[in-house]
């Protein structure tokens, strides 16, 4: 295998070894259920499907776990972000936890992010958070204080190696604000105790509580992967504290490494600035999904590499629109080209078009570089068509090849093409090609009736809808512009 990751903890690029041959146990971190998804969501979940399909069309049998976070996520205050949504909409914060979740899947499906093998519940694993902290409290690594356990971060002595801070500025990076019952300010919370108002609450051998942020991961992660797994993921926002405080209190508690393989995906801008509430430019999928296709959005962010910042803009997203109808036009007319046959082409030498796959998976071998790889693709697509508009025929053998090649780079791994017949995103591209295929029929009855005027009106009609159709001497095509 010749796959090269870049590896967060050592700062470095690396050949990717399996810890057991032929499987790989991949865990990233999930939303936090308190609201809807945003651009950010589906760069860090398109950034990792990638990875997943990759890995699988290598042959591995990859194990995915994505937790889903609806207890115990805290604010710089201290406030679970569950429960102050929840007071700001005036309903129990599980039925927010159920509507986010709903609404996260429905948004990651229009964008063809597969599903995880397993997506557990921070409220569906008290009891595994609870043994673990248990666990550290008996090796000496916590403390509790009025009903709430702390990790003490100077008891693990390779505190930073993932971030490469410093016990000082981790001290500013803490997210909970420094608190009188902590003996250091950089300890982070493992159970917090229940105030009168906190309604997601569970009995524990320190008091009525609920579980830290980064305990969850740790204990989830664990339970389903073993004690050392092969890769754990999420955005780089997320690699201090949260991530962190998991290698901390995850090696503390068993005395081997946590994770081989660390990634992290960068973040995504909005005009050149940080994405936020507070800045007003703050774009959710689902207003997104109004103006763009989400396979459209899919296809933006791979344009851009999972470590390179991704900044967001209508511009941005209109030219990634129209690079991928430039693609998929190209695969549309390949398959008709294979369905009808080529005639006199039979007999032509078999082009090699392998040169365009080799750098695909080159690409893709170096970090999972999708940018580099849809650049081969399209070269690959305007090889194709040049010979196309010269006049040249390929052999049903050579268009079989590139439907082949198509199929597993555009198709399975990148997942902006869709399957023959299938849909993608949505808007079901297929079903729009029978559609204007049939639109087409009826203007070339027209013709043939001689109703001209009636022609130019469809042929008018379709490009004022964005679709231009073009009169060859093999018949009629069209693609949308």
């Amino acid at each position: 295998m010749s796959l090269s990751i870049y590896n967060s903890l050592t700062r470095k690029k690396e050949l990717f070894t399996p810890l057991h041959k032929g499987t790989v146990g991949m865990y990233v971190c999930g939303p936090t259920v308190y609201s809807h998804s945003h651009v950010g969501h589906a760069k860090s979940y398109v950034s990792f499907d990638i990875i997943v399909r990759y890995l699988r069309h290598l042959g591995l049998h990859v194990l995915y776990v994505q937790n889903i976070t609806d207890v115990g996520h805290l604010l710089d205050s201290g406030e679970d972000r569950m429960l102050k949504q929840s007071k700001i909409e005036h309903v129990h914060p599980m039925q927010i936890a159920e509507t986010i979740t709903r609404s996260y899947f429905e948004d990651m499906d229009a964008l063809g992010v597969i599903r995880p093998d397993i997506s557990p519940r921070a409220t569906g694993h008290i009891v595994e958070q609870i043994e673990m902290v248990s666990r550290l409290l008996q090796k000496g690594y916590a403390y509790e204080v009025n009903g709430s356990v702390y990790f003490d971060v100077r008891k693990f002595k390779e505190y930073g190696k993932l971030s490469g801070r410093t016990l000082e500025e981790a001290v500013e990076g803490t997210r909970v604000g420094v608190r009188d019952e902590k003996r250091n300010p950089e300890d982070f919370a493992l159970w917090k105790k229940a105030g009168p108002e906190h309604v997601m609450r569970w009995p524990s051998p320190w008091g009525e509580g609920f579980p830290g942020w980064h305990v969850e991961c740790s204990a989830m992660s664990m339970k389903y992967l073993g004690e050392t797994f092969d890769i754990h993921g999420g955005g780089l926002d997320n690699q201090f504290p949260h991530h962190e405080a998991e290698v901390a209190q995850s090696e503390s508690a068993t005395g081997k490494p946590f994770v081989k393989y660390w990634i992290h995906n960068n973040l995504v801008t909005v005009n050149g600035k940080k994405m936020s509430k507070s800045l007003g430019n703050f774009v959710t999928l689902k207003d997104l999904f109004l103006k763009f296709d989400p396979m459209a959005v899919r296809f933006f962010i791979l344009q851009s590499h999972y470590r390179s910042t991704l900044d967001f803009s209508d511009e941005a997203m209109q030219g990634a629109n129209a690079g991928l109808e430039k693609l998929l036009n190209f695969v549309r007319e390949l398959r008709e080209r294979i369905d009808k046959g080529e005639p006199g082409a039979a007999s032509k030498p078999q082009a090699d078009f392998s040169p365009y796959e080799k750098e695909m998976q080159e690409a893709m071998d170096d970090d999972f570089n999708s940018p580099k790889a849809i650049a081969a693709l399209f070269r690959l697509a305007t090889d194709v068509n040049a010979q196309y508009v010269s006049g040249t025929s390929l052999p049903p053998a050579s268009l079989k090849e590139i439907e082949r090649i198509v199929d597993a780079y555009g198709t399975e791994i990148l997942g902006i093409v869709p399957r023959r017949g299938a849909s993608t995103g949505s808007t079901d591209h297929s079903s729009v090609a029978e559609i204007v295929k049939l639109v087409i029929e009826l203007r070339a009855e027209a013709r043939r009736q001689k109703q001209w005027a009636f022609s130019d009106m469809i042929r008018d009609g379709l490009k004022e809808l964005g679709i231009v159709i073009e009169d060859k001497k093999d018949g009629t095509t069209w693609r949308k512009v």
